[in-house]
């Protein structure tokens, strides 16, 4: 029997597990926390709980996938229900838009609150699809570095139809072509932040990404976030893969050309492939110190970080609705901070999620747990404790002045997660949140490929590699990965 050794368990490395398990390999994991799931993990603070990392779950059929190829029912072993509304905004000015999933309810309201005719919304979402259409086989479904991926139909069609895909414009113009309104054009910028990227240099093919939530919903695990890379740890237990956690691996060992095997611990274990779910640069800094680094893809730009407040609130919404809340400000500002200047802006859009909206058990009776996120820089050495402490008091001002009430008189508990803290619980490069930015029309295809043309058996995954960050690219990463390594048996 073959082994693969998996360095990291985050959901690209549980996903690539069950793959990798179910295809006949031995599979061991080795993961330096004491609990898997990378980013997608939890936070505790008396009877609140948190989610601690992504807190939008968009296209589950991915997590249902794994359990149909495990040859379990998904519903047995992983629920979740379908967002009514995918986010609540609130405007300095004081207009607030419920997004509904809905795209007819979402362009009814657009229509309503906005200076914008229904039918631009579903033509602007009917573009998007496109997009998404044309290049999700070959930008997403597969490797980007194989050459045998771009001799396809599907390569043949996006290729002929590439005027409509916004590759030379950014998102920012693109939406500036379709809307009048500021606040709504702000709106669609917004979906830049999902690759960690500012709306002004990712290209307009991003506004493909509304699609995902429009045409295939928002949901939430029944057991909030952290049920998603539970759910895929139980499953790879049960079949069979086995976990090693407060294990760092020290050295992948090389020999005549291909892997050997890795090092933990001082000891040294054989496998015939190693798939890393560690972020490139520490991988390469660290793990393959030995390998001629590929530079060039590891001083890309890195995608923003985050600064998050983790607050146990009185309750303040009674509307279940109001579990997903964006507090807009001026993104050209904003990002001129974070991918600039790297200095505390004067104002920050703020985002908020609070699950006890959905899972009542994630926070005491009469009370809500408020995951309060901003967009930050990269950890360079900045005085963080500074930045934190400014930031907190700009978001309880701004969260005060539009909501009407003193937020800082509702706070009962705090945790905190900066780039500094993400940095060292993750092992991303500066605490980046999707590895290398999307600020350049290439940036796709210079992304870290999913397996080494050097090193025989040395294979990657995860939101630093290609496709890029976020749970659904991140399982279609370890799904790529694995292909990969069982085209190898």
């Amino acid at each position: 029997m073959k082994t693969v050794v998996i360095i990291g368990s985050g959901i690209a490395a549980l996903a690539a597990s069950v793959r990798l398990k179910v295809a006949g390999l031995k599979v061991l994991v080795f993961e330096s926390n004491s609990y898997p799931g990378g980013k997608l993990s939890e936070i505790r603070n008396g009877e609140f709980r948190f989610d601690a990392g992504p807190s939008l779950f968009t296209m589950p059929q991915f997590v249902d996938e794994l359990f149909r190829a495990a040859g379990k029912k998904p519903e047995e072993h992983f629920q979740y229900t379908k967002q009514e509304v995918v986010c609540n905004y609130f405007f300095e000015d004081g207009t607030k838009f419920k997004a509904f999933s809905d795209a007819k309810k979402y362009a009814k309201e657009a229509a309503r609150v906005f200076d914008v005719d229904e039918n631009t919304i579903s033509e602007y979402f009917e573009r998007s699809k496109l997009k998404y259409d044309l290049t999700q086989s070959l930008f997403l479904q597969k490797s980007l570095h194989k050459v045998s991926t771009y001799f396809s139909v599907d390569t043949i069609k996006a290729i002929f139809q590439i005027n409509k895909l916004g590759i030379n414009s950014t998102l920012h113009e693109e939406n500036e072509q379709w809307f009048r309104d500021p606040k709504l054009i702000q709106l669609f910028d917004r979906y830049a932040t999902y690759n960690g990227s500012t709306p002004y240099k990712t290209p307009g093919i991003m506004s493909m990404i509304p699609h995902l939530e429009q045409h295939f919903g928002t949901f939430l695990p029944k057991g909030g976030m952290i049920d998603i890379s539970q759910s895929i740890y139980k499953l790879a237990l049960d079949l069979g893969v086995e976990f090693r956690f407060n294990s760092s691996i020290e050295e992948i060992r090389l020999g005549q050309g291909k892997v050997d095997g890795v090092i933990c611990k001082g000891d040294f274990i054989k496998s015939d492939f190693v798939l890393c779910n560690m972020d490139v640069v520490p991988a390469y800094r660290k793990l393959l110190r030995d390998v001629k680094a590929p530079e060039k893809i590891l001083k890309q730009e890195r995608s923003s970080s985050a600064v998050i407040f983790y607050w146990g609130m009185n309750k303040l919404f009674d509307d279940l609705s109001l579990h997903n809340i964006f507090f807009a400000h001026d993104y050209r500002n904003e990002f001129k901070v974070i991918f600039e200047e790297e200095k505390i802006a004067d104002d920050v859009t703020v985002y908020i999620n609070i699950t006890s909206k959905v899972v009542a058990e994630d926070a005491p009776n009469g009370c809500e747990n408020w995951f309060v996120m901003v967009n930050a820089p990269g950890n360079k050495g900045q005085d963080w404790d500074k930045i934190i402490g400014d930031l907190r008091k700009i978001i309880i001002l701004k969260l005060s002045r539009i909501l009407q009430v003193d937020i800082e008189q509702h706070i009962t508990t705090e945790d905190v997660l900066d780039p500094r803290s993400i940095e060292s619980r993750t092992g991303s490069f500066r605490g980046s949140l999707y590895g290398s930015s999307s600020n350049d029309k290439f940036a796709a295809f210079l992304r870290h490929p999913n397996f080494s043309s050097k090193i025989n058996g040395l294979y990657f995954c995860g939101g630093s590699v290609h496709p890029g960050g976020g749970i659904p690219l991140c399982m279609l990463s370890g799904k790529i990965a694995s292909e990969l390594i069982q085209s190898k048996l």
